[in-house]
Parts: C-alpha cells; sequence; structure tokens
C-alpha cells in the first residue's frame, strides 16, 4: 500500500510537470514516457554528472596528497636535517617518475580503459603516501616520493578519457574546469587538514591517514564507475608521434604548458617554505596564506573553462580556446613579479593569490586542446602534455632551491617565474584548437 501509494504521488507530480506524458519509473530515476533514445540520452546525462562528481573528488585527494609534503616539509627538513637544495630534489623525485610514466599510462589507458587504470593508480599512489610516514633519512624519502609519483601518473590523463567520452566538446571546457577547480579545492584544505594533524600527532602519522583516503575512493569508484558508453578499447594503434612532433600546433601547446606547470609547482611544492622563511609568516598565518591562493585559484578554474566554452559558442573554437589562457597568463605573470617587490606581506599574499588564480585559467582550456587534439588517442596526448608541465616542475622544483641557495634570496625564483608565464600568454597566439 504504501509503495502504491508512493507511485501515484509520483506520477501526479509529474503528470502536472509533463501533462501530456505518462510517467513510469526508469532505472530509479522518474522520467516522462518516451522512446527509447530520450530515455538513454536522459539517464546518461544524469549518470555522467554523477561520474564527474566522483571524479572531482579523486582531484581533491590527488592534490591533497601532493601538497600534504610541501606543507610538512618545515618539519620533515628540521628533524631529517635536510638543506633546501635536498628539498628541492625530495620535491623533484615525484616530478621526475610521474613524467616519466605519464605518456604510457595514459596509452594504457586508451587501450584497456579508463576504469581499471583509475583503479590502480588510486591504489598504488595511496599506498605510498602512507609509507612516507616511514623514511628516515634522503634516500628512503627520495625512494618513496618517487614511487609515489609512479603511481600518481595517469590519473589526469585518464579523468581525461572518460571526460571525452562522456561529455561533448562544448561541454569539456567546463567538465574540465570542474576537475581543476576540485585540485584546488583540495589544495586549499590542506594546509588545514596537514598543519593540525601534524601538530597533534606528528607529520609521519599524518601521511599514515592520508593513505586511507585513496583506498576508500577506490572501492567506490569500481562499484560506481561504468565504461557502458563503449566498453571496447579506444585505441589499438599507437598515435602518429612523428607527425605530431613536427606540428608547431602541439609543440606550441607542450611549451605553453611547460610554463604554466612551472609556476603551478611553485606554489604546490615551494609556497609554504617561501611565506614561512621568506616573507616570515608564523605557522598560524602560514594556515591561511598557504590556502588562499588556492581558494582563489578554484575561481579562476572554473572561470576558465566556463568562459572558454562560451566564447567558443560566440566566437569559434580557435579564438574561443586562446583568449582564456593569454589573459590569464600574462595577468598571472605580472602580479607575481608584482608581489616581489612589496614589503606588505598582506599584499603579496593577495598578489600571489590572484597569481594562481589568473594562471589556473589555463588548465581546463589546455586539456580541453588536447583532448581534440588527441581524440582516440586522449590518454596519450594528454599525457604527454602533462608530461611537459611535469618538465617545468620538476626545472622549477629543483631550480628554485639552488636558486635561493646561490642568491640568499627566495623572492628572485619567484620574479623568474612571473617573466616565465608571460612568455606562455605570447605562446598562445600560436595555438589553434581542433573540434
Amino acid at each position: 500500500m504504501p509503495s502504491r501509494l508512493l507511485n501515484g504521488t509520483a506520477n501526479l507530480i509529474a503528470s502536472i510537470k509533463y501533462p501530456t506524458h505518462t510517467c513510469f519509473f526508469q532505472k530509479n530515476l522518474l522520467l516522462p514516457a518516451r522512446s527509447t533514445t530520450q530515455i538513454t540520452f536522459l539517464y546518461r546525462m544524469q549518470r555522467k554528472h554523477w561520474f564527474l562528481a566522483l571524479l572531482s573528488l579523486l582531484s581533491v585527494i590527488t592534490f591533497l596528497d601532493r601538497n600534504a609534503i610541501s606543507i610538512a616539509g618545515i618539519e620533515i627538513t628540521r628533524e631529517l636535517g635536510f638543506s633546501e637544495g635536498q628539498f628541492g630534489w625530495i620535491l623533484a623525485a615525484f616530478t621526475i617518475s610521474y613524467g616519466l610514466l605519464e605518456i604510457p599510462t595514459g596509452m594504457w589507458g586508451d587501450r584497456v580503459g579508463e576504469k581499471k587504470i583509475l583503479a590502480r593508480v588510486v591504489l598504488w599512489w595511496s599506498v605510498f603516501t602512507s609509507l612516507t610516514g616511514l623514511a628516515g633519512g634522503f634516500a628512503s624519502l627520495f625512494v618513496i616520493r618517487f614511487m609515489f609519483g609512479a603511481g600518481e601518473a595517469g590519473a589526469y590523463p585518464n579523468t581525461a578519457i572518460a571526460i571525452r567520452k562522456w561529455f561533448t566538446i562544448e561541454e569539456r571546457g567546463r567538465a574540465q574546469a570542474v576537475i581543476w577547480m576540485a585540485s584546488r579545492i583540495g589544495g586549499a584544505i590542506t594546509p588545514f587538514i596537514v598543519v593540525p594533524l601534524q601538530t597533534h600527532i606528528g607529520w609521519r602519522n599524518t601521511f599514515y591517514l592520508l593513505g586511507v583516503l585513496g583506498l576508500v575512493w577506490v572501492i567506490v569508484w569500481l562499484l560506481l564507475y561504468s565504461n557502458q558508453v563503449d566498453d571496447r578499447p579506444e585505441a589499438n594503434t599507437t598515435p602518429p608521434w612523428k607527425k605530431l612532433v613536427l606540428s608547431r600546433n602541439f609543440t606550441t601547446l607542450l611549451a605553453v604548458y611547460y610554463c604554466y606547470a612551472s609556476g603551478v609547482f611553485f606554489f604546490i611544492s615551494w609556497l609554504p617554505k617561501y611565506l614561512y622563511n621568506g616573507r616570515g609568516l608564523s605557522h598560524e598565518q602560514l594556515t591561511y596564506s598557504a590556502s588562499l591562493p588556492f581558494i582563489l585559484a578554484a575561481a579562476g578554474c572554473l572561470f576558465g573553462g566556463t568562459i572558454s566554452d562560451f566564447l567558443v559558442k560566440k566566437i569559434g573554437i580557435t579564438w574561443g580556446r586562446r583568449l582564456v589562457p593569454l589573459v590569464g597568463l600574462a595577468l598571472s605573470g605580472l602580479v607575481m613579479v608584482l608581489a616581489t617587490v612589496t614589503e606588505n606581506n598582506t599584499v603579496a599574499v593577495v598578489l600571489l593569490a590572484l597569481g594562481l588564480a589568473f594562471m589556473d585559467f589555463t588548465a581546463p582550456v589546455a586539456w580541453a586542446i588536447a583532448t581534440g587534439i588527441g581524440k582516440q588517442h586522449s590518454g596519450a596526448i594528454t599525457g604527454a602534455m602533462n608530461t611537459a608541465g611535469l618538465l617545468g616542475g620538476t626545472v622549477a622544483s629543483l631550480g628554485i632551491g639552488y636558486v635561493i641557495s646561490w642568491s640568499g634570496s627566495y623572492h628572485l625564483p619567484v620574479m623568474l617565474i612571473g617573466l616565465q608565464l608571460i612568455v606562455g600568454a605570447l605562446l598562445t597566439l600560436q595555438i589553434k584548437a581542433e573540434s
């Protein structure tokens, strides 16, 4: 009786909304009676947004685990006796292995599907996140972070595969914007999680706990995600690498992403040390100051992807994808240079936060461009682009440490990164997005 009453009430509500249709339940969703094609389309629309939410949660965990090392870096270097140069190598261990395996893992996803590969990726990196707490010196921590990067390689290329399958070309900028906004939320909440945890239970126990989050995500992912759009492998042939290497469009995209990621890795790897050692902020001030750039960057990601999709509809795909990173990278470079010359710490933190926000206009647009270039090889092509970015991240992670040691200034590397971002902005004028 209660179930009949519930069904009758639901049908009455639906008949008011859809007066010309009879209603029924389809896959536990109340839908008007329509053709099989219409039902399939509506059901797919419902599912793809749930999958996007699940992938966004993955992006939060990715940057929470990735950024934890920089927040805990002050305590780690103090306990293990690292110099700034040595800590730079610890940070670079992640980007080196991540970059080496990004393309192979992206190609692997193209062949066997993103569901299996993302489960393997998250399981691997979660184990080595926990193992970070066992490090006893430079060698052991370097190996653990190297293996952590090897595990995380392929996370975003395989996410891009899922987005290309489930979202149309006009939607991909916004879908990527949500993914990258989530990553910045992960970066924003990291200080609020890691700082109190390491204060109360120590940095080692903090890493033990962080590893558990990924394991829970893997279970949910395997239970919920479906490749029903196309269960068959997407690409049985290798990407046309020779043609791509000779393509100015593709190589320019790599160069732009190199410049962009160099800036991002300053915030991921060195921002806490810059604020603590270079600006003299306290641990209490550091929590909020290290979080603000990622809060604003979340908005920057969402704005960049959304406005780019809007511009694609209004002025075409070439300038619709080109204008956003052009403006974003130029403004980012400018405010980061300005942050190095102000003596006011509050102004500097705000300028740096705006720098990452403007910078992150680029992320969703670049991934949408790479997906368009890659098509059925989108895992491999986005992997190649991210490898270029990781090369920039490696150079930045190492270079910043050595520049600080050589010059004694924490401001000089920030200024150099700002200038590099302006170069990246100019290079976007050479990119032509493909539909």
